[in-house]
């Protein structure tokens, strides 16, 4: 018993729950723009390639690292009395709820143009606040923190996406979306209220103490050729870019199948977010004991592996038909492999960054996590699944997993993970 207690320490001390609270935050608005909002435009009738364009509402987080630069080097006035990243903390809060509150309000069935627009500006707020949530969140955790902190983030990422998506299915079920997608908003509060609580992060490191276009310029530059200086960082960063199209590939075309199989809003709400929810939980814990026993590079292989096999589990489901077992077993597994890498993946990804540029630099590495999915998912996944069938679709997604899994064995074998790390993962760095 003591050792267990002793093993949970590290997830109560002030940082991590922290941590958990940013994740909350984080998590609501990629939900409106994603899974929630296909079901929406499905149900209105609107066809799979429409709704499966809407999906580019999503490349707005991988064009984020265009102003991420304004968060590390432009003081706001009037709030930035209160710190650089608390003063971006209120004043991103404050867009999300802004353009969630927007979207609520648009009609896609009377106007499907103002529901594009709506759901772009939701891209926009919530981009603007993931570059801020991650930047705070890495310069609050301490080194030997960032593994523990990268899974508190994700439970609450994870409880802040579905939380909303559960709510905004039930209450839409009964009241319809405005008052789903209105009550969502409130999910923007916990970041906000945890920067005021906890202040400006001890190890933020102040780039630009005057403004001009020489420091614009070098708020803007300076991040990424620091980066790129690192040995074996142009492979990093093409593994960054291929690593995740599976998985991006499935998520953000799995309510489709969901509606082709004829799921309730109640039994996507139960099977797929209920059930899914609590096996992702498992993931993490799964994740951070993983991390401990195995190490960073194996426990990053070993999750690339996880996600790839998930993807097969929707093929499964998509010749099984409409079935609850098979939708739990098939969202469960998922799930935990999501959990699983979500924590170790998170917790390389933020040990890359400087703490000179945490802001410009992660927005980098998280922007180009999943652009090629993405894109390619906006442009082409509904006609690839009216042509060749979800079956066929889903087996596509797992197998263009395998590259990503094979260049991260490379880099492993060559060095390139560890020299290619920053100084967010080191004591130097505070």
């Amino acid at each position: 018993m003591q050792n267990f207690l002793r093993s949970l320490r590290p997830y109560l001390e002030k940082e991590s729950l922290a941590a958990f609270f940013l994740g909350l935050s984080s998590g609501f608005p990629y939900a409106m723009i994603g899974a929630t909002l296909t079901t929406r435009l499905a149900q209105d009738g609107i066809n799979k390639r429409t709704v499966t364009a809407f999906t580019l509402a999503f490349l707005v987080y991988n064009l984020k690292i265009f102003w991420a630069w304004m968060v590390d080097g432009i003081r706001l006035p009037l709030l930035g009395r209160l710190g650089q990243r608390v003063s971006w903390m209120l004043l991103g809060g404050a867009l999300v709820i802004a353009a969630v509150l927007n979207l609520a309000f648009v009609d896609p069935g009377a106007d499907i143009g103002a529901t594009v627009i709506a759901a772009v500006l939701v891209g926009i707020a919530g981009a603007t606040y993931d570059i801020v949530i991650d930047a705070y969140r890495i310069e609050t955790l301490k080194p030997y923190q960032l593994g523990v902190g990268s899974g508190m983030s994700q439970y609450g990422w994870r409880i802040g996406s579905a939380g909303a998506a559960a709510l905004a299915l039930v209450l839409a079920n009964r009241y319809g979306w405005m008052v789903g997608y209105a009550a969502c908003a409130a999910l923007a509060l916990p970041a906000i209220f945890t920067a005021l609580i906890l202040g400006e992060p001890v190890r933020h490191m102040v780039t630009n103490t005057r403004q001009g276009l020489a420091q614009v310029w070098n708020s803007i530059v300076g991040p990424l050729s620091e980066f790129f200086r690192r040995s074996g960082a142009w492979l990093v960063l093409v593994f960054i870019l291929v690593h995740k199209i599976g998985d991006t590939l499935s998520q953000l075309t799995v309510r489709l199948l969901f509606n082709e199989l004829a799921f309730t809003n109640d039994e996507v709400a139960l099977y797929d977010v209920g059930v899914g929810f609590w096996a992702y939980l498992v993931g993490i814990f799964i994740g951070g004991w993983l991390y401990v026993k195995m190490g960073l590079k194996n426990s990053v292989l070993l999750a690339l592996v996880l996600m790839c096999v998930s993807n097969f589990g929707f093929a499964w489901l998509a010749t099984v038909g409409h079935s609850n077992q098979g939708l739990a077993a098939a969202m469960a597994f998922e799930n935990a492999a999501s959990g699983f890498g979500g924590v170790v993946v998170t917790a390389y990804f933020s040990a890359l960054c400087n703490l000179r540029y945490t802001a410009a630099q992660y927005a980098l590495i998280s922007a180009a996590t999943s652009v090629l999915g993405r894109l390619f998912t906006g442009t082409q996944s509904g006609a690839l699944i009216e042509s060749m069938g979800f079956v066929n679709f889903y087996i596509l997604t797992g197998l263009v997993a395998l590259p990503g899994i094979a260049l991260f064995w490379y880099m492993m074998k060559r060095g390139f993970i560890d020299s290619s790390l920053g100084s967010a993962g080191t004591v130097n760095g505070r």
